[in-house]
């Protein structure tokens, strides 16, 4: 079985980043409390606010992102899948450099030192290689590689992602959905946490 997985808010979860990087730059009050959609919606009502977002994703995802935390349960799945045999592909839509970033830190750099630090390329760890590893400019082009890495499933937290029409036929769609608010839509499978997504794939070994 080849085992395709998305990266951001997937693997990686930055609520807490988010959260402390708004307040840390003043656009979001220290008193706000909030999901991350709370807090992207709150920042979007801002006068330029898209840009303000989209700055803040840059700062995120570039120099804290030594802050983020891996998703609660993926060390887990990532041991079944080793455990089993099964090849693991990283495939990510994630550009070279953030929306108005002065600093033009290096987002692909950024992800691979984080994804080093956590023990993915460790032989010892989750035994996956930077070869492994995909970064692609655009949404359809993280599609078409999904497509050519001859994935059996990939695991997404976006809809848009696995219901594109131009998604592969034969690759099974396995939603993380964390907040449980996403409905299962045809052909797609959603779970609310790792764990579920482990039993799906491999079943229960307890």
């Amino acid at each position: 079985m080849h085992i395709g997985l998305d990266l951001d808010n997937t693997i990686v979860i930055y609520d807490s980043v988010f959260l402390k990087t708004a307040k840390q730059t003043g656009l979001l009050a220290e008193t706000f409390d909030g999901s991350k959609k709370d807090l992207r919606d709150a920042i979007r009502r801002l006068e330029d606010g898209e840009t303000e977002w989209q700055r803040l994703q840059g700062q995120v995802y570039g120099a804290h992102m030594k802050e983020a935390e891996i998703a609660d349960g993926v060390a887990e799945f990532l041991k079944a899948c080793r455990a089993g045999g099964h090849s693991v592909s990283i495939i990510s839509h994630k550009t070279v450099h953030g929306h108005f970033d002065p600093q033009k830190i290096n987002l692909r750099d950024a992800a691979l030192d984080w994804l080093q630090a956590q023990g993915f390329f460790d032989p010892q760890g989750f035994g996956l290689t930077p070869g492994e590893v995909a970064f692609e400019d655009t949404r359809a082009d993280k599609i078409r590689r999904i497509a050519a890495s001859g994935c059996t499933l990939f695991i997404d937290d976006l809809t848009e992602v696995l219901e594109d029409a131009a998604f592969p036929a034969g690759v099974e769609r396995l939603l993380y959905a964390p907040g449980g608010e996403v409905p299962t839509r045809d052909g797609i499978r959603a779970f609310r946490s790792w764990r579920d997504l482990q039993e799906a794939v491999f079943g229960n070994d307890d």
